[in-house]
């Protein structure tokens, strides 16, 4: 079995890392977005779940908590998930959606969402028993961001001098 581990908010380079070599072409993200996630992970909003293998991390899973006033509930949504391309195939993704549900159990949440955008990723979630949303339509919308974007705090973000 794949040991998986909740990461603290203060331990969070190294899955950070993973995800931005990943996801980002090794990119780092901007600090101010790497504090914004760790005051998330800090609050509860955000976990991190990562897969290990000795000191190496095989995997790692961003988990968000959010309320739904129609349902009266709290749910979850994977916001990112990534496994070393080696590390496939041999049990880390289920292990990391094992983890997840492991953890709504504890928290009571019955309801947890994923959005896909390749077949071999949407194969991987439905052999894990999610189903697609019938009549459900995504739909998104860019907004140009200002130029201090990185120093403007988020709603509720208390402001520092």
């Amino acid at each position: 079995m794949i040991p998986i581990e909740v990461v603290p908010a203060t331990h969070l380079a190294e899955p950070l890392a993973l995800l931005e070599e990943s996801l980002r072409d090794g990119e780092p993200v901007p600090s101010a977005f790497a504090n914004r996630l760790r005051k998330a992970v800090e609050s509860g909003d955000l976990e991190v779940l990562a897969a290990r293998k000795g000191d190496h991390i095989l995997g790692v899973a961003v988990i968000a908590y959010r309320l739904n006033v129609s349902a009266s509930t709290l749910f979850a949504s994977i916001e990112d998930l990534y496994v070393r391309p080696e590390a496939r195939r041999q049990g880390t993704g289920r292990a990391l959606l094992g983890a997840l549900d492991e953890r709504c159990a504890q928290f009571g949440i019955s309801y947890v969402e994923v959005q896909v955008d390749d077949g071999e990723a949407e194969s991987f979630y439905e052999a894990l028993g999610y189903e697609p949303e019938r009549g459900v339509r995504l739909h998104s919308r860019s907004l140009p961001l200002p130029e201090a974007f990185n120093r403007t705090p988020a709603p509720g973000t208390p402001r520092s001098p």
